[in-house]
């Protein structure tokens, strides 16, 4: 039985039972796996013509590698099943898929080193600098891929699993609008069982049928065939109780997701632990220093400085447009609260008329968020013409890029904010403050401007709790696409 964070409870497609992964049992499940075992083969097969090809196009001695382009789909297949990626638990959602491909590369190019190295063979080191990199880039492109697709679906009704929320009214109620807001989990709420005598008002307020009490799970399961039960913690599904629901549901191949009390925390971070025979959870401090921390500064260094040389040409085109289009500098200074509350000085294109911050008291009645120290205003009669369409597009943020060189922000990571927001933060928000701010991060690809404060923390919260270099790679990737479409920006 799984242990899930409710906020993040699409995550599992798949669940544990007695130590075994759970058995594939919907049609949709199995042609979905079925369709990742093909596209890690053509991978993999693509990965190796093309090394062939760049590595012996004008010799005649590559012969044994056509034999090996040939085994290396059913070794990558092999090294991908031997890292659980295709468990459906991992799919759809998260970063731990991607997590997993890189892993199984890692293995499979410490496999072929060894295997090289024992039988003393002299494989050709330009096949296996090319072969390797492109099977695990084309995985990864494939997989992204067939997970858009199954999001797209989803989007549509299809390829889901149909979820009784078991617990208390109102974490129950927060549980579906959760999961309606975020339909690429793939959970249909299909009903909800509540502690007998409890308000029903909560949820049938998001339109869902209260369908049975917390001694009647069983039986509201088979009759809204429902495939999936979330409990949220709830008094009265103390242990002995919840022990008894998984045994019964267990019988009837029904997945069970626990939510623990402690939220924003998952992926790698919890583990079971055994003790006296009581299953607890282990939960790992976040990774603030050490190894992962200096390897992350060193490639949020690395790629911020190679974007610069990269995109010199569109920055100067920009700095040239606003200075021709408006009065007064081409960058706007700013100071912003960083790690451990360091104070630095940000850097962006100006957007707005030079004395904007005068006239914001006169503005402030139009502020969009009411809650929390945000100040945001759609159509904010300040913001210059180009400087709307820089905004739209997120391209008055790339000389941040600047800042991230010098240390002060990183790539991914919670929003910069002002000494005037610091101030106003509680006592969660400040958790905010442990990592540096980041260019992009979660507010940025779940709805950027359009978030309202409530949300905005909470989504940092996580990144902060679960932060990884695949978790950042995949944020990187998602902004892309987040920021080319323009939503919520203003």
């Amino acid at each position: 039985m799984a242990v899930v964070d409710a906020a993040q409870v699409g995550t599992a497609h798949g669940r544990v039972l007695g130590g075994r992964a759970r058995r594939l049992t919907r049609r949709w499940e199995r042609t979905y796996v079925a369709a990742l075992i093909v596209v890690d083969g053509c991978a993999a097969s693509a990965a190796g013509m093309i090394a062939y090809a760049s590595r012996f196009t004008h010799r005649d001695d590559g012969h044994w590698y056509v034999l090996l382009g040939a085994l290396l789909p059913t070794l990558w297949l092999a090294c991908v099943g031997a890292n659980r990626a295709y468990e459906s638990r991992y799919l759809g959602v998260g970063s731990e898929e991607f997590r997993r491909i890189m892993t199984a590369a890692v293995w499979l190019t410490a496999g072929v080193g060894t295997f090289s190295w024992i039988t003393k063979a002299e494989l050709a080191r330009g096949y296996m600098l090319i072969a390797l990199p492109a099977l695990a880039v084309f995985t990864l492109v494939g997989r992204y891929a067939a997970r858009k697709r199954l999001h797209w679906l989803r989007a549509r009704g299809g390829c889901v699993q149909r979820l009784i929320v078991v617990g208390e009214p109102e974490p129950a109620a927060t549980l579906v609008r959760r999961l309606r807001s975020e339909c690429y989990h793939g959970l249909e709420v299909v009903g909800a069982c509540l502690p007998a005598g409890s308000s029903t008002a909560p949820v049938e307020a998001v339109n869902v049928e209260v369908v049975g009490t917390l001694d009647t799970v069983v039986e509201a399961v088979r009759r809204s065939k429902a495939d999936t039960v979330a409990v949220l913690a709830c008094p009265e599904m103390y242990g002995l109780a919840l022990r008894r629901l998984s045994w019964s549901l267990e019988r009837h191949g029904t997945d069970i997701l626990v939510a623990p009390t402690l939220v924003e925390v998952a992926g790698p971070r919890i583990a079971i632990r055994p003790i006296a025979g009581l299953p607890l959870l282990h939960v790992d401090h976040p990774e603030l220093t050490g190894g992962r921390r200096i390897m992350k500064a060193l490639f949020d260094r690395c790629l911020a400085g190679v974007l610069l040389l990269f995109l010199a040409p569109i920055l100067l085109t920009i700095a040239a447009l606003i200075k021709l289009t408006s009065r007064g500098p081409v960058l706007f200074r700013q100071l912003r609260i960083g790690r451990h509350g360091e104070p630095f000085t940000m850097v962006k294109f100006r957007t707005m008329v030079t004395d904007a911050e005068r006239l914001r008291a006169d503005l402030i009645h139009l502020n969009q968020h009411d809650e929390g120290p945000l100040f945001k205003i759609k159509n904010d009669p300040r913001v210059t013409r180009i400087g709307a369409r820089l905004r739209h597009y997120s391209l008055d943020e790339l000389p941040q890029l600047i800042n991230v060189l010098l240390g002060d922000m990183s790539l991914v990571g919670p929003r910069p904010p002002l000494p005037g927001e610091v101030a106003k933060y509680g006592l969660d928000a400040r958790r905010r403050l442990v990592v540096k701010p980041g260019l992009t991060g979660l507010w940025q690809i779940s709805g950027r401007s359009d978030l309202d404060w409530e949300e905005s923390v909470r989504l940092d919260l996580r990144y902060v709790e679960n932060w990884s270099l695949a978790f950042d790679a995949l944020i990187l990737w998602k902004t892309l696409f987040v920021v080319a479409r323009g939503d919520g920006a203003y």
